[in-house]
């Protein structure tokens, strides 16, 4: 982003959290004078007010063969030209680490085996890189209940399968979401403005520590002479100045509108859940 963006950025200092699970809770944390540790990291949800971070795997993971963000981008495109809706096994797909959060660890009971057929076919890989900040529940994506994972996707299987012409339009829309709202562009964007904010806030002029070593992408790239890393790395980085100013951050929401789009999603998933408890009822035979 500093080649991007040269002199745009001031000198700032930070603190990195690098585990995956926030630490900083909303529920310790209220009124005006609360003070939370600014704390950055890859991941957050409504219950923590930790800073998030884009993960570094935009830019490549070699260990696992995932490419920087760009072409994994590409590949999604001509992937999702490589078979018809129409034609998809009718069944729901994760693959990911599911070692990060117990909500993960038991998505794994929802697996198929010889007792059960959850519609669903999953698979550990020890990597994840998503967001869904705004995505929206049945305009970009099925959501599935915390508390009964299994019933839940397969009740969400069973309808796409029914519904084939609005599952094909949730899906759309979520891909074309991942492909235009989450490009490089909003990705170094995002970082720009979140750097610049957060340097605001600080209460003291950053100067290096006289023992700090400078790194850069050159430097970094001389530990990783062959394969893979030096491949994604050379392929990632930013060869030359954006033509461009960053994009103009805009402003935040209102608290009406704010209260308006987290009401739109608590309706749309409370709906789902609606329609998923009659019909386990109906299957149950508790409703005719």
């Amino acid at each position: 982003m500093l080649r991007l963006y040269p002199g745009k950025l001031p000198d700032l200092e930070l603190m990195f959290d690098c585990e995956d699970k926030p630490v900083v809770p909303l529920d310790m944390f209220h009124g005006p004078n609360a003070k939370p540790p600014p704390l950055f990291r890859y991941c957050s949800d409504q219950r923590s007010l930790d800073i998030v971070f884009p993960d570094w795997s935009f830019w490549g993971w070699a260990e696992t063969n995932i490419k920087p963000w760009e072409n994994t981008l590409k590949d999604i495109k001509e992937g999702n030209k490589k078979t018809n809706w129409k034609d998809r096994i009718p069944y729901a797909y994760w693959k990911g680490n599911p070692y990060v959060a117990p909500t993960r660890e038991n998505l794994l009971q929802c697996n198929v085996t010889l007792e059960n057929d959850w519609n669903t076919l999953l698979y550990i890989q020890d990597w994840v890189q998503e967001s869904n900040q705004g995505m929206v529940p049945l305009q970009h994506y099925w959501p599935i209940r915390d508390n009964s994972k299994c019933t839940s996707l397969k009740f969400a299987v069973e309808w796409g399968n029914n519904h084939t012409h609005k599952a094909q339009e949730i899906g759309e829309a979520g891909s074309k979401f991942i492909q235009e709202d989450l490009d490089m562009n909003n990705v170094y964007n995002y970082m720009f403005h979140l750097l610049n904010e957060y340097a605001k806030l600080l209460k003291f002029k950053p100067s290096i520590p006289r023992r700090a070593v400078e790194f850069c992408p050159e430097k970094l790239m001389e530990c990783a002479v062959n394969g893979n890393k030096r491949m994604f790395m050379e392929e990632s980085m930013v060869k030359v100045p954006s033509d461009s100013n960053p994009c103009t951050i805009p402003p935040p929401y209102d608290p009406l509108s704010l209260q308006e789009f987290l009401e739109r999603k608590a309706n749309s998933t409370k709906q789902v859940e609606i329609w998923e408890d009659e019909y386990w009822q109906i299957k149950e035979g508790t409703i005719v």
